[in-house]
């Protein structure tokens, strides 16, 4: 990205796991940016307006507006900016690592939290938290064996990556997953996660990152 182009505008919710996924990389890349507020909930669905749909189409958050063009889909975002930007990196030089951060971020973006995502649980009445609670937790369990394999300070090695950007705001800074209904879902059995230095609450070192400082107060902000 260029020094002299134009500021880039997210369109946020601040409950959006998704979202935080692109807020993260941001933050650690250090690039600035202006943030349009989506309030998934409030009249209805903000996302629903026209005035949004102008902007994605597929009417979810995040969105992207950088360089001339406008970018959908969390993940498409962030390789975007590793490759525009691509100091400090969040993709390991060495291709084995490399490909082991891309299968862990999409284990969460592709295997948990489509999911339990709000417009899946509409459709699951009244078993729809237990649904949510269900994936969440069958989904933590595998990651961790993964993880197993793959940590070592970090998800994967000793190195920020595109994991942490995903990881994190999923399972580090609460005990449980605050979800865009508001409610509270357990991760489940939490002593099951603690053994693992990707996941684990007391020792994970992002939290220490001067870049991702300033986020967290926000990540708290109801």
């Amino acid at each position: 990205m260029s020094s002299a182009a134009a500021k880039p505008i997210l369109y946020s919710y601040f409950r959006s796991s998704c979202s935080w996924r692109v807020r993260i990389a941001l933050a650690l890349k250090g690039i600035a940016y202006d943030v349009v507020p989506v309030n998934l909930l409030k009249d209805g669905g903000q996302q629903f307006s026209a005035e949004f749909k102008a902007v994605n189409p597929m009417q979810q958050v995040p969105a992207l507006k950088i360089d001339g063009i406008t970018l959908s889909q969390s993940l498409a975002i962030i390789h975007y900016l590793e490759d525009t930007c691509p100091n400090p990196r969040l993709l390991p030089q060495d291709l084995k690592k490399r490909a082991q951060v891309r299968m862990i971020a999409d284990h969460i973006v592709s295997g948990i939290q489509p999911l339990q995502n709000l417009s899946i649980l509409k459709q699951m009445g009244e078993k729809k938290m237990e649904w949510a609670q269900n994936c969440i937790a069958s989904g933590f369990q595998a990651l961790e064996q993964t993880l197993q394999h793959t940590a070592g300070r970090y998800c994967v090695g000793d190195e920020v990556s595109i994991c942490e950007s995903v990881v994190y705001r999923w399972r580090t800074e609460n005990p449980s997953i605050f979800h865009k209904t508001g409610k509270e879902i357990s991760c489940g059995d939490t002593e099951q996660l603690q053994p693992v230095p990707g996941v684990r609450c007391d020792a994970f070192p992002i939290r220490k990152i001067a870049a991702w400082i300033p986020l967290r107060p926000l990540l708290t902000c109801k």
